[in-house]
């Protein structure tokens, strides 16, 4: 019988085993330290525009300005500002884009003078506010209705599907960076509720593309309130509690407490509409952060970790409800320990 080399078996040899092996573990490393810097990476972009010094109040600095200038003044703002196109328009505001010393910003004009009281307030909440957390204020001028602030090319947060499905951006769609946003939106929210002029609630939002539009998506994938014309004032030490406009509103997204306490039969008035608090903010942070996490990998597994909490979020009795900074706290011990599960894996991998 003619005699079969023992290498000559279409299976794997003693030699190829170990090549094999080796080529997996190399595989398993090189995808590891890829996820690694990519996360590196973007965690790093993120950081490197927050200024740890801000500028002090009536001053800004945006892109790779390297020094503080005071806000614009109406001479400057008819002199200097280059407007180009129309971006949008609401009911308070109609948005420009504009150039200003060969950067692009929003110019913002009063669009009908019965809403100037809305503008002046949006105005003096941009003023009062300004932070990482709010869109960036370069100059304003009441005699014209007008006011400047960043202009941030990735539009409203309503953009984030069609943006992430952009090739360009396949690299940030991660259940990571998603939750990331939802935490900025919490952060908004957080500052909002305990802000330097006191408890204020995010009054236009009463369905979730109204509420995404009151935010920007910024090129280092963050998040920043940009719309503050309906930012009323709760203390509850005193009394003062709010209403959101002055028509009855429907449906699930809005929280109970909003809803015509009287039935169908009773006709809306907005006299005997009760009023509330904050805490229909906490309300809808379950339905935008669910918008934020999206259909991909690992999302649902982030929506299984956050159940509990936005169990409570729902909760029908509003002091119940936890608070905005108590929401964050969780979504920082989730993203925390899921990251070190994953880290974890890897390892193991290896």
């Amino acid at each position: 019988m003619e005699r079969r080399h023992p290498e000559s078996g279409q299976g794997l040899t003693h030699r190829e085993v170990p090549r094999l092996v080796g080529l997996l573990l190399t595989m398993a490393l090189m995808n590891a330290l890829l996820y690694l810097c990519l996360d590196q990476f973007f965690s790093s972009l993120r950081h490197s525009t927050e200024d740890p010094k801000p500028c002090p109040h009536g001053y800004f600095k945006m892109g790779q300005m390297k020094n503080c200038s005071p806000w614009l003044s109406c001479k400057e703002l008819r002199a200097e500002v280059r407007q180009l196109k129309c971006t949008g328009e609401g009911a308070v505001k109609r948005v420009f884009l504009s150039e200003w010393k060969e950067r692009k910003v929003a110019l913002s004009h009063l669009t009908s003078l019965k809403m100037k009281d809305d503008f002046l307030h949006g105005l003096q909440m941009l003023k009062s506010l300004q932070s990482k957390h709010i869109v960036t204020l370069l100059g304003y001028c009441e005699e014209d209705n007008t006011l400047l602030t960043e202009y941030h090319p990735l539009g409203s947060l309503s953009n984030l599907e069609e943006i992430l499905n952009l090739s360009k951006y396949q690299n940030v769609n991660t259940w990571q960076h998603r939750l990331q946003l939802a935490m900025d939106y919490i952060g908004i929210i957080n500052y909002l509720h305990r802000s330097p002029l006191g408890t204020l609630v995010m009054c236009d939002s009463n369905d979730l593309p109204k509420t995404l539009s009151q935010y920007l998506l910024t090129s280092n994938f963050s998040i920043v309130a940009n719309d503050l014309d309906a930012l009323p004032l709760v203390n509850h030490s005193s009394g003062m509690f709010v209403k959101c406009g002055h028509r009855e509103l429907h449906g699930d997204f809005v929280a109970p407490e909003q809803l015509w306490p009287y039935g169908e039969h009773r006709p809306f008035h907005d006299d005997l509409m009760p009023s509330y608090d904050e805490k229909i903010d906490i309300w809808k942070i379950p339905d935008v952060s669910n918008f934020l996490l999206g259909h991909i990998e690992g999302s649902d597994m982030v929506r299984f970790h956050l159940f509990d909490i936005h169990k409570a979020c729902k909760s029908q009795i509003p002091a119940e409800r936890p608070t905005a900074q108590d929401i964050l706290d969780t979504y920082q011990k989730v993203f925390n320990s899921l990251g070190d599960t994953v880290t974890s894996q890897t390892r193991e991998m290896l």
